[in-house]
C-alpha cells in the first residue's frame, strides 16, 4: 500500500474531531467536495471504511478508531517540524500572532501593542480575542495570554504579574441602593453573574458566600458585554481594577471585600519560543504588562 499524504491525514483529523465534513472543511479552509475526497481515497488506500454515517454526523468505524491515536502522534510530529522550522528564522520581520482573553485584547493590549509597533516595525500582529485556548503546538497562535497556568506539554510559560480585581457600581445603581458599607448589603443589591461559566459562584464560594446562578438577575458569559451591563447600572460587577479604575462610567465599591487576584501568564511552544520575532515580542508583552503605567485602558473606553 502507497504511503498516504499528509493532507489526507489532516482531513482525516478534522473530520474526526468535528463530527461532519462541513465543520472539518471549515476547520481546513478546503471546499468540502476536496474534503469528501480526501476521505475517500485514504479510505480506498486502506481498503475499509473511516467513517460511518448517522443521525447525528459521521462516527468512526473501529479502524479509524484504531487509525486515530497514530494520525494524532503524525500530526504532533509535523507541528515540531514547523515550529523548529519557523524558530529558526534570525530576522526581526515577520508575523506573530497573539491570543488572549477579549478583556485584555480589548483594554490592555491596544496600547502595549501600538509601543511595539514603534519599536519594531517589520513585526507584524495578528491579535485573536478569544476567552477559550488556543493549541500554541499547532500554531494556533505564538503567544497565549492565559488567566491560569498552562500545563500544556512542551511550553514556555512565565507568570508575568497578579492582575487585581475590585468590584464597581454605577453611580445610578448606587443612588438607588446606596454605597454598601457590609458584606450584607452588598449581597441586597443586583449582581450581575456570568451564566454557564461557574467562576463567579466558585469565588463567592471560596469567600464563603453560597450563591446559585438564578441569585444573579442578569447573566451572561461574554465578558465584554458583562461589563458594560455593569456600566448601564444593571448590577454590580467584578473588573480588573486597572481597567475598572480608569472608567468614569463606574464607582468602585466594597473594599471590605477582598477578591483573588487573576495571575496572569505567558506561554509560547519551546522552540517557537527561541525565535528572535517571538522573543522580542514576548519580553515586550511581559515587561509592559507588568508595568500598569504603561498601559492606558482609560483610553479604550467611552
Amino acid at each position: 500500500m502507497e504511503q498516504p499524504d499528509w493532507s489526507l491525514i489532516r482531513s482525516f483529523l478534522a473530520t474526526a474531531r468535528s463530527g461532519s465534513l462541513s465543520a472539518a472543511s471549515r476547520a481546513l479552509g478546503i471546499s468540502q467536495p476536496t474534503l469528501g475526497r480526501h476521505i475517500r481515497s485514504l479510505e480506498q488506500q486502506l481498503g475499509k471504511d473511516l467513517f460511518r454515517r448517522e443521525a447525528t454526523g459521521l462516527s468512526l468505524t473501529a479502524l479509524g478508531l484504531e487509525l486515530l491515536p497514530m494520525a494524532q502522534s503524525m500530526e504532533l510530529a509535523a507541528a515540531h517540524l514547523a515550529l523548529a522550522a519557523a524558530a529558526e528564522s534570525p530576522e526581526l520581520e515577520g508575523t506573530v500572532r497573539i491570543t488572549a482573553s477579549r478583556v485584555v485584547a480589548h483594554y490592555l493590549l491596544p496600547a502595549i501593542l501600538a509601543d511595539l509597533r514603534r519599536i519594531a516595525p517589520g513585526i507584524q500582529i495578528e491579535l485573536v480575542p478569544s476567552d477559550t485556548s488556543k493549541n500554541l503546538l499547532f500554531q494556533d497562535a505564538d503567544i497565549a495570554l492565559r488567566m491560569y497556568r498552562p500545563t500544556q506539554p512542551d511550553l514556555t510559560i512565565r507568570h508575568v504579574t497578579d492582575l487585581p480585581i475590585g468590584l464597581y457600581a454605577a453611580p445610578a445603581l448606587l443612588h438607588l441602593n446606596g454605597i454598601p458599607q457590609t458584606p450584607d448589603a452588598l449581597l441586597a443589591m443586583p449582581i450581575i453573574g456570568f451564566d454557564r461559566n461557574d467562576q463567579i459562584l466558585r469565588i463567592m464560594a471560596n469567600i464563603g458566600i453560597t450563591r446559585t446562578r438564578e441569585d444573579f438577575p442578569i447573566r451572561c458569559d461574554d465578558q465584554l458585554v458583562y461589563w458594560n451591563l455593569v456600566r448601564a447600572g444593571l448590577g454590580v460587577g467584578a473588573m480588573q481594577t486597572r481597567i475598572g479604575d480608569a472608567d468614569p462610567t463606574v464607582q468602585r465599591i466594597a473594599p471590605f471585600l477582598q477578591l483573588p487576584d487573576l495571575p496572569l501568564w505567558l506561554a509560547s511552544a519551546r522552540p517557537l519560543a527561541r525565535s528572535p520575532r517571538v522573543r522580542l515580542v514576548w519580553d515586550h508583552l511581559a515587561a509592559a504588562l507588568r508595568n500598569p503605567k504603561s498601559l492606558d485602558p482609560g483610553a479604550e473606553l467611552g
